[in-house]
């Protein structure tokens, strides 16, 4: 049985960080291109980063989050990061993870991933 579960979120003020996780059972991790997306509500669910299935990692970023989060994969973990470092209150949504069988390091339409996360809350306010 698949199952990726995000942990992590919390209320936290402007200017702190925050570490998501996502962890993954019933599938090898290793194979599969992952991204976090965030959606805020009456909002579409946006790409937030991506990192590819090959070996060389490769990785993108939306302009908003560039320079303060950081993307990586533990395949032997099964577990996909996101460092956040100074967070700003427009980084306030649900956060999901998203897997991608040899996907590449650029976010695709949500119905092209094969399996997704329930998403964990992130706030940022004062």
């Amino acid at each position: 049985q698949v199952k990726m579960e995000e942990s992590g979120g919390g209320l936290v003020e402007p200017g702190d960080s925050l570490r998501l996780s996502c962890t993954a059972s019933g599938f090898v991790m290793g194979t599969y291109g992952m991204c976090w997306f965030r959606q805020s509500p009456g909002m579409e669910r946006e790409g937030v980063s991506c990192i590819s299935w090959e070996r060389n990692g490769a990785t993108w970023y939306d302009d908003s989050v560039k320079g303060r989060f950081t993307i990586s994969k533990h395949d032997w973990e099964q577990t996909l990061y996101l460092q956040m470092n100074d967070l700003k209150p427009e980084d306030t949504a649900t956060y999901y993870c998203a897997a991608k069988l040899f996907g590449g390091s650029h976010p695709l339409g949500i119905y092209d991933y094969n399996y997704w996360g329930q998403g964990t809350q992130v706030t940022v306010s004062s």
